[in-house]
């Protein structure tokens, strides 16, 4: 692997532990990791990325999301329904998908992530119609080259045993089961620096049944991986957990072994000051899906009280047929603006929605070798053109979320181009985009 010297960054905003924000620092990148940080650095054999006026980060980190869903993007009947009919909707849309629906809409699906300056994201997929599997989607990110937390999800209670999904795409249990098994054996690597790591998420508490979000959380915790799945996401959320459980998902989620620093919640909406708490003494993480959860009319989600509290949180695009799109970074200054009109202008920075977007994500999916500019550390490093027209007469270039692009310039992941001069480079994007098209136009039939 060739050694990448990044020289004369304008700021390099790290997100150690001190927040440290360089001025005019070269950056050298060598197997994979931070090798050294300072001025005036030499490395003869190194290729030169010219940072100058640039501000270069962590790589964005995204907790969730569903990348099988870029295909069906802004499709008639679900453009202005709440969470429950919008997947209505869509359900039997995503019944007729296969192996190459999932791995195309993957892979534009990364492509657009990391345009956003986005590293490192999970993905839940948590159905698998016509033969599809978790393997297409890893596939996927493998060509891309993104660092990769797909998550083995699913659905058991169908319509007929009083379930939102209909039966055709739900599977049965003990099937569930045995292919968690095989996806975490088959792909799931502990080790630092990993490329790819498998969690198990059943899709909902209104998806699944109890014992199957209890005998998934056992699972993992035999085989070392994470938890996540979506929880009090909106009202009609809340309202279904109390008809059918007799409790809030705060104590549903503690009362299966859903609680702990294995595990992240997507959405967390409508979690109420208890459950907060809960998640604080518990290190439960949550990912935060600001514009998904406006396009759905969920609400905000109240994450100035779960920071304040000490809550691990992320950011998350989620899916992009409920939000659209798949841009991180405007995710994140989507989280800044939402958490100013619920609790007032001085309620969230610039940086720290920046710190969310990175070493937030980073920490919510367990990986303390990524997420910040530090010797030693993975070498996920966004570079952000400021010399363009979004930033001309900022007076802080560091408060990117204000004034700022929302496409890199450069993103780097362990060591490795992914973009560079804005333009993916590891396969042909605009092939991928061209078959894209065409599986949607064959879908909307």
């Amino acid at each position: 692997m060739t050694d990448l010297l990044i020289k004369r960054a304008d700021v390099t905003l790290t997100m150690d532990d001190a927040r440290s924000e360089l001025r005019s620092v070269d950056i050298l990148l060598r197997d994979g990791v931070i090798h050294s940080i300072g001025a005036d650095l030499e490395a003869p054999a190194a290729e030169v990325i010219d940072a100058a006026g640039c501000v270069v980060t962590p790589g964005l980190v995204n907790t969730h999301h569903h990348l099988y869903q870029t295909l069906t993007r802004a499709v008639p009947g679900g453009q202005d329904a709440l969470l429950f009919g919008w997947l209505k909707t869509l359900y039997p849309i995503w019944s007729r998908f296969g192996p190459e629906e999932m791995f195309v809409s993957a892979q534009i699906g990364l492509a657009e992530l990391a345009l956003s300056g986005c590293t490192m994201t999970s993905d839940h997929l948590y159905l698998y119609p016509n033969g599809a599997r978790l393997d297409d989607t890893i596939a996927a990110a493998s060509e891309v080259g993104l660092r990769f937390h797909p998550t083995r999800g699913a659905m058991s209670i169908g319509e007929s045993n009083g379930g939102l999904p209909p039966d055709a795409l739900v599977e049965n249990e003990h099937a569930i089961l045995e292919d968690c098994i095989r996806v975490v054996d088959s792909f799931h690597d502990s080790n630092e620096g990993a490329m790819v790591r498998v969690g198990i998420a059943p899709c909902s508490p209104f998806s699944v049944s109890r014992e199957l979000m209890r005998d998934a959380a056992l699972l993992a915790r035999d085989k070392g991986v994470m938890l996540h799945t979506h929880l009090a996401e909106n009202d009609e959320d809340i309202a279904y957990s109390l008809a059918q459980f007799g409790c809030r998902p705060g104590q549903y989620a503690e009362d299966l072994g859903w609680t702990g620093d294995d595990v992240w919640h997507a959405h967390c909406v409508k979690l109420d000051g208890a459950e907060i708490d809960l998640f604080a003494r518990s290190r439960t993480g949550v990912a935060h899906c600001p514009c998904s959860n406006c396009r759905l009319g969920s609400g905000i989600a109240p994450v100035r009280a779960m920071r304040d509290a000490g809550v691990k949180v992320g950011l998350g695009v989620d899916g992009s047929a409920s939000n659209d799109a798949g841009n991180l970074i405007g995710e994140a200054r989507q989280a800044l603006l939402l958490q100013r009109v619920a609790n007032g202008a001085n309620a969230m920075s610039a940086r720290e929605a920046l710190y969310i977007a990175t070493r937030g994500g980073a920490e919510v999916l367990g990986r303390e070798d990524c997420g910040q500019i530090a010797v030693g550390k993975r070498a996920d490093i966004a570079i952000w053109d400021t010399s363009g027209i979004e930033s001309a007469g900022s007076w802080d270039k560091a408060a990117l979320l204000l004034a700022g692009p929302t496409k890199v310039r450069d993103l780097i992941v362990e060591g490795r181009q992914i973009v560079r001069d804005g333009q993916v480079v590891t396969f042909d994007l605009g092939a991928a985009i061209a078959r894209q098209d065409r599986l949607a136009a064959t879908l909307a039939g």
